[in-house]
């Protein structure tokens, strides 16, 4: 039997979204945010030559430049502010994420509630700064070697250096801001819109080739089956659960004796959700970054890097794939699902699995079923973002809508979906309980009859 919870959620319509006066503020102000970062995309960065720039990126466009674009919402081919995107500051998370589980000072300061996340914030964003004033050099280094400066020299780098470590950390505070007073995750957002922004774009270019001439019909209808399969296998790997069977025991309040209720844990085949891919996606982006605006002047180890470490090679392919599921273990262990907390919440509210007990074997057991749900949570992160990689370097199809941009794309999508509906069941609650509190008025103001 459905608890009143589930009643009320498939109860839901859509039309309560008019009421909910917060929900609607907590939109406006996400799609306004999301709109400054578009606008942002589109100031270029001073010293730049527009004209060799837009020539460059047009030959560019065909390989790796055009993944980089889409991945920084069109800001990296025009060499807009924000050309860096919000990769340094997903880098330096990570950074400080492996070192949180490595360094013992760092993980009691993670332990000690919300002044130690405080702590562990102000010092990713410290190394954000650094990650990115590094990235922008690289990067100023580049578009000085690549012949795209009007006057290059140290006054070039220092500004390009400034303009592109102070958009990311805009970046950084836009995706803050829409976390915590907008709806849906900020940073995961801020990389949704960028790829959706450049769809069209590529849409296009991969039809005009088509009817060019270049790309064969039956390859285009092949291209855009394996889209929606991979939409719909995305969506349905996305809501598997594995549910655990939780047993609660009969207790006492008072004189009154209650019956042991039954539950489930649920634990999504995916737990990380699209952050393994994004991890791995911005390692593997930093060296091609630098790369493609280098051209003919990439040093020899940066060549060296490049063959075999490129796109569609299979030491690229392999690293992906490490760092995939390297990330995914790593992410659910020790942020989005952490059995030691589950086991003594559990414990804490008088819950048990059946047959095991509660406390550290609850924690074995629990780290023992998720380890293995990773088994095909990892195989389908990756499968699903080698697949374009494989197809694009195999039949060089120019089309960047897969894989990566995929799973962000419908993960994002999903989430955000499910925050909203959060928000309207809590508005629905709020409904009921002032219903209540005013009925209970009315009684409660009628005058009592007098005793004889």
């Amino acid at each position: 039997m459905a608890s009143a919870a589930e009643q009320m959620a498939a109860n839901l319509r859509w039309g309560a979204l008019g009421k909910a006066t917060e929900l609607r503020q907590r939109i406006f102000f996400t799609i306004g945010l999301l709109i400054i970062y578009r606008l942002g995309t589109y100031i270029p960065v001073p010293g730049i030559d527009t004209v060799a720039l837009r020539e460059f990126m047009e030959g560019a466009a065909s390989g790796i430049g055009g993944i980089l674009s889409m991945f920084t919402g069109g800001a990296l081919g025009r060499m807009g502010i924000f050309a860096l995107g919000i990769m340094p500051y997903i880098s330096a998370s990570i950074i400080v994420q492996l070192l949180t589980a490595l360094v013992p000072s760092l993980e009691q300061m993670k332990k000690e509630g919300e002044q130690g996340r405080k702590k562990i914030n102000q010092i990713t964003r410290y190394s954000t700064v650094g990650l990115a004033t590094f990235q922008a050099f690289g990067l100023a280094r580049s578009l000085e070697a690549g012949d795209l400066a009007h006057n290059p020299g140290m006054f070039f780098v220092a500004s390009v250096v400034i303009t592109l470590v102070g958009g990311t950390m805009f970046l950084m505070w836009l995706g803050e801001q829409i976390t915590a007073r907008g709806i849906g995750n900020g940073v995961s957002l801020i990389i949704f819109v960028g790829i959706v922004a450049e769809i069209p774009a590529a849409l296009a270019q991969f039809f005009a080739q088509g009817r060019a001439g270049a790309i064969s019909t039956p390859v285009i209808l092949g291209v855009i089956v394996m889209v929606v399969a991979v939409i719909a296998f995305v969506v349905f790997m996305e809501r598997a659960l594995r549910k655990i069977h939780i047993q609660y025991p009969r207790r006492q309040v008072g004189m009154k004796i209650y019956d042991g209720g039954s539950s489930h844990l649920p634990i999504k085949v995916n737990p990380a959700g699209v952050i393994p891919a994004i991890f791995a996606s911005s390692l593997l982006l930093l060296p091609t970054t630098i790369s493609t605006f280098s051209g003919a002047s990439t040093g020899p180890i940066m060549s060296t890097v490049l063959a075999y470490f490129g796109p569609g090679q299979p030491l690229y392919l392999l690293f992906f794939t490490v760092m995939i599921v390297f990330f995914a273990y790593f992410y659910t262990a020790n942020v989005a699902f952490k059995s030691d907390e589950v086991a003594d919440n559990l414990k804490n509210q008088g819950g048990f699995i059946p047959g095991i007990r509660p406390g550290k074997k609850t924690e074995d057991y629990l780290d023992y079923v998720v380890a293995r749900v990773l088994v095909i949570g990892s195989a389908y992160l990756a499968a699903v973002c080698l697949l374009p990689e494989i197809l694009r370097s195999q039949l060089s199809i120019p089309f960047y809508f897969g894989g990566t941009s995929v799973l962000i794309v419908v993960s994002v999508t999903m989430d955000t979906i499910n925050q909203v509906q959060s928000h309207l069941l809590a508005h629905q609650y709020e409904g009921l309980i002032e219903k209540s509190q005013l009925r209970g008025k009315k009684k409660t103001g009628r005058k009592a009859p007098a005793r004889r």
